[in-house]
């Protein structure tokens, strides 16, 4: 998080450095403004262009990929804009140098001047900005989170011993889609063990676990003459 916002800070820093650099001078009093962006690549002239064919939108594109890249923290977009800085900046060198035969660097305010120097700061600053953020890593622990929080997957038909994957033998898996029967948990003689005999006539209530089982003898209370008839 910290190296985040440092990194931001440096990045943003040397956007704004580059954007403000055209508006300085580059060379022998002439601000960078003033100098076309197809000059860059066919040579430099005396002539001015308008605000949209300067060197200021070479800039001004790399400022826009520097504020994306910050809200995304990528790394990459920061770092990208910090090559069109500072490649546009070494081209413009080249071109000049060419133009009067070599780059000289004076007091008197000929030569190279601050604007120049403000753009190489700028895109140095953008590449150590984007060196120093650590980037977006929040998504990649996520899936791993959620990778190891995935369970284990059923293994196929072919090694149906193999579960759970501790590689411990286990029962097999069942394959058949229909649920397992239940063991049956009456005891008893099964039914055809009840069939009435040949001769007996099958009729309800006949049967020798259907009739009911003899009275017990009642004993006389003590004390009492076993003679005498019990009241009415």
């Amino acid at each position: 998080m910290v190296r985040n916002v440092l990194g931001s800070v440096l990045a943003l820093v040397g956007a704004a450095a580059a954007v403000l650099s055209p508006f300085r001078d580059w060379y022998d009093g002439r601000p960078g403004r003033h100098y076309r962006i197809d000059e860059l690549f066919t040579g430099i002239t005396g002539s001015r262009p308008g605000p949209l064919g300067s060197i200021l939108v070479a800039f001004l594109f790399a400022a826009l990929l520097t504020v994306v890249g910050v809200v995304l923290r990528s790394r990459l977009l920061v770092a990208a804009a910090g090559v069109v800085v500072l490649g546009f900046t070494v081209l413009w060198m080249v071109r000049q140098g060419e133009s009067v035969g070599s780059l000289t660097v004076s007091g008197n305010g000929s030569g190279l001047q601050w604007g120049v120097a403000g753009a190489l700061g700028g895109g140095v600053l953008l590449l150590l900005g984007a060196a120093l953020m650590s980037g977006r890593r929040g998504g990649g622990r996520r899936i791993a989170r959620e990778d190891g929080d995935r369970p284990y997957a059923a293994p196929g038909s072919q090694n149906p011993d193999t579960w759970p994957p501790t590689q411990e033998p286990g029962p097999s898996v069942q394959t058949s889609p229909l649920p397992e029967p239940e063991p049956d948990l009456y005891t008893g003689p099964p039914p055809g063990a009840r069939r009435p005999g040949p001769q007996t006539p099958a009729r309800p209530g006949t049967g020798p676990e259907d009739r009911d089982t003899a009275p017990h003898p009642v004993a006389p209370d003590e004390g009492s003459d076993p003679h005498r008839p019990p009241h009415p």
